[in-house]
């Protein structure tokens, strides 16, 4: 497996200086924040390492000789919006961008890119579905055309007022996951696997690793930690965040040693991104260093890496 991060959480760095700290750090590859230029709409998005707006194979020459300099691998590049928006506006610059992505990683010859699969969080799954395969069906064509596979990733985005009830990420459990695939199942059409979002859902984070292992195209090291008291108070139906944090790997609920047992039985070589969503390592710039410094450290006991 190649350890490396989500390089949302060092906005503040360039593209240069991302690869710099990655080297100096031994990790392996870095999954890269490509953005549309503009502002954020919400925290740990509107990051531009990459700017796939009218990408051309010399800006590919360029970041693969800064690669090659580094010796750090792009392991994807992440851009996470909501196709399925109600907003016919939104879901179609997130749709028109999602292609750029994918032509900008062929181009690099990166062979995954990382996305959610989007939702109108006001509707239910079922009410979503015709949008779902509207969209995702050519969608998948598209990247598997361009030879890069797409990896959703599981959190539900279900976290602020503006996402209550249902969240605007539609694949964030097996039993979804599972619809997906047999409704496209494209071999170029996978998983981003973040444990994290499971265990604040009570779902087991074990089994998928078995059942979707073909499927598993790359995954997130994020934890969580689910406090019981307010989860007694509050219920499953409150916002997630008023019964559990986000936090760095070690510090929250999964069974790191267990989860990895797992994952390398099923033959599992991929990346292995560090997403660091914790709020008490985001003061500063060196503290979010420090961040990726422990969770590497903590996370090496677990892997054997091919560096």
């Amino acid at each position: 497996m190649k350890l490396g991060f989500v390089s949302a959480i060092l906005g503040d760095l360039s593209l240069e200086e991302v690869l710099e700290f990655a080297a100096a750090e031994s990790f392996a590859c870095v999954e890269l924040a490509c953005w549309p230029r503009g502002k954020a709409d919400r925290r740990y998005a509107g990051v531009t390492h990459i700017d796939a707006d009218e990408f051309t194979q010399s800006d590919a020459n360029r970041i693969n000789d800064l690669l090659a300099a580094s010796v750090v691998e792009i392991s994807s590049l992440c851009y996470a919006a909501n196709p399925l928006s109600p907003d016919a506006e939104e879901a179609q610059v997130a749709i028109d961008h999602m292609r750029k992505v994918a032509v900008a990683a062929e181009l690099l010859g990166v062979d995954v890119v990382t996305h959610f699969i989007g939702r109108d969080w006001t509707r239910s799954v079922d009410d979503n579905w015709p949008r779902f395969l509207e969209v995702w069906k050519p969608h998948v064509r598209f990247t598997e055309d361009h030879g890069v596979k797409v990896a959703i990733e599981n959190c539900p985005m279900f976290f602020s007022k503006d996402e209550w009830p249902g969240g605007k990420n539609l694949a964030y459990s097996p039993a979804v996951w599972r619809r997906m695939f047999a409704d496209i199942p494209n071999e170029s059409f996978g998983l981003n696997l973040d444990p994290s979002h499971l265990i604040w859902q009570r779902i087991d984070y074990l089994k998928p690793l078995r059942e979707f292992a073909d499927r598993i195209f790359h995954t997130h090291a994020k934890d969580a930690r689910v406090d019981q008291d307010k989860l007694d108070d509050v219920g499953i139906l409150a916002t997630p965040l008023e019964y559990h944090t986000p936090k760095l790997p070690g510090l929250g609920d999964v069974d790191w040693g267990r989860f990895f047992a797992v994952l390398s039985e099923t033959g599992f070589d991929g990346a292995v991104s560090v997403e660091v969503e914790d709020r008490a390592y985001e003061g500063s710039l060196a503290s979010r260093k420090g961040a990726l410094r422990q969770s590497a450290r903590f996370l090496r006991q677990f892997l054997r890496e091919d560096l």
